[in-house]
């Protein structure tokens, strides 16, 4: 705190860059593609838990341009399947302790996420879901109306909407989170550490000599590479089609939108997978407000008035006392849907080259444990356990990692 006031009294000193400009190398060790969550993670993992620091993260614009700057931030772990329950349970986990490690406040805020259900199908879900969270040692349970009221009395529990809230699976450890200061926290800690970070650097195409990639070209020049990752949301097929490695992926796109500012009142994230809305509060008192992804594939960050129109409708379902409260801002980003809406991690045909993709809406949430598996799996050439049930052979094999009853919803 005094060395801000001390900043701010004294204009003539600015504040140091978080991170370095630098010349781009002939070689790297890694080449990581795409500076979001994920990218950045894997480099400061890189170079803190292995001493790889010969890394370059690129991307075509600023760093958490893409999805980690347009997400909604909601953190969670009660997935369905007991591959994602652990998986994202074991991020959770880092995300509890990122500030400390990086120094640096993320503003990592558990307050609690309710999961509504409305009819007898979704109860036994959620009454599925809690036990295969329990199994793995999360917490989440199912509960009823009357708890849901002390949670949340704001939450119309009476039996006048079309849909009337049945049930509703807890998830306390479940919050949200500063994404803007997650990234800015991963590019500082990897930047100290020697990663090189190249900002407004796209990547035009891949070499590839006898089944090996060996260079990444970029509108600024070449690089050769000992490994190249694919950590991009939205282009992630085309960076892939660069090598010749299809991916069974589609790209939607995924709306968002926030409201002026609150006074604080909703203390829990609520999520209503038969109205596909969620909604928390930001901070600032801002209500931060999303669905499900457009039923289209596109590339298109268009706010449309149909998503408002549907969006505003769900939430008066479930909060009539907002009705007068003003829609400030929207905006829209895109998501890669895999068959079974879980990611793609790990080795591809193509050797040199590795993926951690297909995050649909629910990549943030994964960025820690995505991020120090694939730094595992790059510096020691082996797939870690926990990310081996998202290998792209999974889809030839017939072993898919179904999630959508938990994921379909997007958060």
């Amino acid at each position: 705190m005094w060395e801000l006031i001390r900043h701010g009294l004294n204009s003539s000193k600015p504040f140091p860059r978080m991170w370095h400009t630098h010349d781009l190398k002939d070689h790297y060790d890694v080449v990581i593609i795409g500076g979001g969550v994920h990218g950045l993670a894997c480099a400061y993992y890189l170079a803190r838990d292995h001493g790889i620091t010969n890394v370059a993260v690129l991307d075509k614009r600023y760093i958490g341009s893409g999805g980690s700057g347009r997400n909604t931030t909601i953190i969670r772990s009660n997935y369905l399947t007991p591959e994602g329950v652990l998986f994202y349970n074991e991020s959770v986990q880092l995300y509890q302790e990122l500030s400390l490690d990086l120094n640096f406040n993320v503003m990592f805020s558990q307050h609690g996420h309710l999961t509504l259900a409305h009819n007898d199908s979704a109860v036994r879900t959620m009454r599925w879901r809690a036990e295969v969270n329990q199994i793995q040692g999360v917490d989440s349970r199912l509960i009823w109306p009357d708890e849901i009221a002390k949670l949340c009395p704001q939450l119309d529990l009476s039996d006048h909407p079309r849909y009337p809230i049945q049930a509703a699976l807890y998830h306390p450890p479940g919050g949200i989170i500063r994404h803007d200061a997650v990234v800015w926290g991963y590019a500082r800690g990897a930047d100290v550490r020697g990663v090189h970070i190249h900002q407004m650097t796209e990547v035009t195409g891949i070499e590839v000599d006898n089944g090996r990639a060996i260079a990444v070209q970029t509108n600024r020049g070449k690089i050769k590479a000992g490994m190249v990752l694919n950590a991009t949301a939205g282009w992630s097929t085309l960076i892939a089609d660069m090598v010749g490695v299809q991916l069974p992926i589609t790209t939607h796109p995924l709306q968002a939108c926030v409201t002026e500012a609150l006074k604080p009142f909703l203390d829990v994230i609520v999520v209503s997978g038969s109205l596909h809305v969620y909604v928390s509060q930001s901070d600032r008192g801002e209500l931060v407000m999303g669905a499900s992804i457009d039923p289209y594939t596109s590339y298109s960050l268009d706010s449309t008035l149909g998503f408002l129109e549907s969006l505003s409708g769900d939430m008066l379902e479930l909060f009539p006392s907002v009705s007068r409260v003003k829609i400030l801002r929207q905006w829209a980003g895109v998501c890669d849907m895999t068959p079974d809406y879980s990611p793609i991690m790990g080795f591809t045909p193509i050797e040199g080259f590795v993926v951690d993709v297909g995050w649909g809406t629910y990549g943030f949430k994964a960025g820690p444990v995505s991020g120090k598996r694939m730094a595992e799996l790059i510096a020691t050439g082996k797939t870690p356990d926990l990310i081996a049930p998202f290998r792209l052979s999974r889809f030839e094999e017939g072993e898919l990692v179904g999630e959508k009853g938990a994921a379909s919803v997007g958060h």
